[in-house]
């Protein structure tokens, strides 16, 4: 069985923080692998532990998530459509951060 969610980091960081409840409360409803994180999300998570004044607290703590939430990595297809992706936004005069388009493209792939 496929997962059901990609978890972005605001996702992530929100489920770490507790804030706010709802978002905690409907992770606690997931089954195990209905949620992934990206290699992009994860990548974004270890940048910020190495940017925490509690680097080992934080990494442990994605440590932790990383344990329940599989990391995923990009398939191919996900390159063809972060090119088709980033065309088809750029047509339409609309940017958004390379990573979040990553995560999208990983997500529709």
């Amino acid at each position: 069985m496929a997962a059901r969610f990609l978890l972005d980091t605001n996702i992530c960081i929100y489920i770490r923080r507790r804030q706010p409840p709802g978002v905690l409360a409907r992770f606690r409803q997931l089954q195990p692998g209905d949620a992934v994180l990206s290699v992009i999300t994860y990548g974004e998570l270890v940048y910020g532990v190495e940017k925490s004044h509690f680097r080992e607290q934080a990494r442990g703590q994605l440590a932790e998530l990383a344990d329940l939430l599989p990391v995923m990595s990009l398939p191919p297809r996900a390159g063809e459509l972060y090119g088709s992706i980033r065309a088809a936004l750029e047509a339409q005069g609309e940017i958004i951060g390379n990573n979040d388009l990553w995560i999208a493209a990983h997500a529709k792939a």
